[in-house]
């Protein structure tokens, strides 16, 4: 195997689906483009193909690896990108056959959240899921970590080669960031034990990256957050007041957007950020109501939800975008006479006010809590059933 040293930039991509009999390979591929286009990639093109499993040296199988090889060379591509997660020694392999950087699905979406972090406390989630992710394929992962480094003063140690030290590095670094978000946890149990006190009840918006949670946010609240047609376009939580006539006292928090295979490390370093929606009153589960595989997506919200311990969470699903469905505004009831569903358009406004009245008939105000004088709340950003709805659509 010859030496090569790992590249560092690249952004000219080719994107790399295989299929192993899941399916949806379409959808799979577009989602993929959305997210190399968030991360500032221009995407060159598309390759697929089939297997029974993964190959263990090249992930797609030698033959493959050759027709990619070729069609980066007839494209100029410096940048491969996989759906799929790729092993330490899959992707060396990969980056000598193709001789250009490869990254797959984790990489890529950890690439994103580091760009998009803003607050402090975003930047040390994502640098924490950066170092688990590195650190599980430093063995195997690239030529200079076998070497011995060499020079005065530069040495690891006796018999210590550099892969050893940066095992050791990186453990040391996470082990601090560990103990600075512990920290920053018990300041949000804080603020969470404040607003008990106070009696206000939290309402936190839940769903799939780009379903619109920004933009209701938005509309609820007349914030005036980031919200642009991009995965991922807001990371930090955010809370603000959200006062309707009728209703409880409430605050409205907007979380970090969820995605098909989110990372587990990223899940875990940003626990405590996900902690605002699996303390919530009341799960908004905003849902992107004209995209044809909005079950899939709910079902990948769903299994996050479960992760962070918020499965069992009260929900309210919002049906958004409903001005590119032709649906109607309005609440939807079960058998029971329950709220489960408000059909709204967050860009338009539309609907909204169906939103609302539903708060206010979930969190009803009375004469104990009103007449009681509540703690101020600092708002502003923390920095420290599928059937029933294929049927309404």
């Amino acid at each position: 195997m010859f030496d090569f040293e790992r590249p560092t930039s690249g952004t000219r991509a080719l994107l790399v689906r295989i299929d192993f009999g899941e399916g949806e390979m379409d959808s799979r591929l577009d989602e993929l483009r959305e997210l190399a286009v968030s991360a500032g990639a221009t995407v060159l093109g598309t390759l697929s193909g089939r297997r029974a499993k993964p190959d263990p040296a090249f992930f797609a199988g030698r033959g493959k690896v050759d027709e990619i090889a070729e069609q980066c060379r007839a494209t100029n591509a410096d940048l491969v990108l996989f759906d799929h997660p790729l092993t330490g020694v899959q992707q060396r392999n990969l980056e000598q056959a193709l001789q250009c950087r490869v990254l797959d699905r984790v990489g890529l979406i950890l690439d994103i959240f580091a760009q998009r972090a803003r607050s402090a406390e975003g930047k040390l989630q994502v640098e924490l899921a950066q170092l688990k992710h590195l650190s599980t394929r430093l063995v195997g992962g690239w030529t200079h970590l076998e070497r011995q480094k060499g020079g005065i003063g530069l040495r690891g140690g006796p018999g210590e080669t550099q892969l050893e030290v940066d095992r050791r590095l990186i453990t040391q670094r996470i082990k601090r960031l560990n103990v600075q978000l512990v920290k920053l946890t018990r300041t949000r149990q804080t603020q969470s034990r404040t607003r008990a006190r106070a009696q206000v009840r939290t309402v936190a918006l839940v769903g799939y990256t780009n379903a619109g949670k920004s933009t209701l946010f938005n509309q609820l609240t007349r914030a005036q957050l980031y919200a642009a047609d991009q995965l991922f376009a807001t990371l930090d939580t955010t809370l603000r007041r959200l006062p309707i006539p009728g209703a409880q006292k409430l605050v409205l928090s907007d979380t970090v957007g969820f995605i098909r295979d989110l990372p587990h490390d990223l899940v875990v370093a940003f626990r405590a950020t996900l902690s605002e929606a699996a303390e919530a009153d009341l799960l908004l589960h905003v849902i992107d109501a004209s995209n044809p595989q909005r079950d899939e997506q709910i079902d990948a919200v769903n299994q996050v939800l479960d992760e962070i311990g918020a499965g069992g969470r009260q929900e309210l699903r919002i049906l958004n975008k409903i001005d590119r469905t032709g649906l109607p505004p309005g609440i939807e009831r079960d058998g029971y006479g329950k709220i489960r569903t408000v059909r709204l358009s967050a860009l338009t406004g539309e609907g909204c006010a169906d939103l609302r009245a539903a708060l206010a008939e979930i969190f009803p105000s009375s004469p104990e809590i009103s007449g009681q004088e509540a703690e101020p709340f600092q708002e502003g950003r923390n920095d420290d059933s599928e059937s029933s709805l294929s049927e309404s659509l």
